[in-house]
């Protein structure tokens, strides 16, 4: 999609700038966008020209990308993922398939199950993928303003954005290392962890507020070693056997390298996952194949 700004810049060279940037070189950024390294080069020379700024210095046949760079790309990165949406909603309607998808899911499903997604999907299809991770707040950020395809998430989400396929139902489980007292119990209770040293998520969580209050509910001050802000920074410190944790069933399955056991956990909420999009979206074939290799993977774990 090729447009001129008001300064004479177009839209193309912006898009080769970002991805000089993105891949670290002329190079690399020729090899994504599957256009020559002189191209590259002399759009880059251009740009430079309209902006009149220098955007990278000459380092031995590389280039070095200098402040004034960083922040054009801050300035136009956002309306660039514009741009690129539109360009994807048109190849949809054209029923065209792009060459990438970009997903934003939680970090922690990285570990297992969005790779085997991948992998069940590459097997037919030559998709690339761009991996967003984040906060649940943040995924459903990335889908809403473009920045992403497809998010996993866990609801509630907002039905007047967002379209979704359940994929998994998860309730809270107790992990610990293998061979822990805590593994001869059918349920782990409040009263089974007192005197247990915790791995806990951050106060700003609700997650954090349901374990804690549990305990304080029956007069147990919580014994915590270490507090986390992102779902997949506990498995660590479980495994090396600084405390146990408490979360939830479909997250401690993609801990399964790591030899961990868990059990489940009461009282306890249930959550709800799904894979999800912009309400209204048109799917392609590899957006589609993407969400039912994720739905059978997420529900076979």
């Amino acid at each position: 999609m090729v447009g001129k700004t008001t300064t004479g810049v177009t839209i193309r060279q912006l898009q080769i700038f970002r991805e000089v940037l993105r891949a670290g070189s002329e190079r690399h950024a020729a090899k994504i966008l599957k256009i020559t390294q002189p191209a590259v080069s002399q759009q880059i020379r251009q740009l430079e020209l309209e902006v009149d700024l220098v955007l990278f210095a000459r380092e031995n046949n590389r280039l070095v990308p200098t402040d004034r760079a960083w922040d054009l790309l801050r300035s136009v990165d956002g309306a660039l993922q514009s741009v690129d949406r539109i360009a994807r909603s048109m190849a949809a309607l054209r029923n065209e398939e792009p060459g990438s998808l970009s997903l934003a899911a939680p970090g922690v499903f990285c570990l297992n199950a969005i790779p085997r997604a991948i992998q069940a999907v590459r097997k037919s299809n030559p998709l690339s993928f761009q991996i967003r991770s984040g906060s649940y707040q943040q995924i459903a950020e990335h889908v809403l303003n473009g920045r992403a395809d497809l998010g996993v998430s866990r609801l509630p989400l907002d039905e007047r954005a967002f379209e979704w396929a359940p994929a998994a139902t998860a309730t809270n489980v107790c992990l610990f290392q293998a061979g822990h007292r805590l593994a001869a119990k059918d349920v782990v209770t409040p009263e089974d962890i007192i005197g247990e040293a915790l791995v806990d998520i951050e106060p700003q969580f609700a997650a954090h507020q349901m374990n804690i209050n549990a305990l304080r509910y029956r007069g147990v001050e919580p014994d915590i070693a270490v507090e986390y802000d992102a779902n997949g920074h506990d498995v660590g410190f479980v495994a090396a056997g600084v405390g146990i944790s408490i979360i939830n069933s479909l997250i401690a399955r993609e801990y399964r390298q790591f030899g961990l056991e868990f059990r489940p956990f009461e009282p306890g909420a249930i959550y709800h996952y799904v894979v999800f999009w912009q309400r209204g979206r048109q799917l392609t074939t590899g957006m589609r194949q993407t969400v039912n290799e994720l739905v059978g993977v997420f529900t076979a774990t």
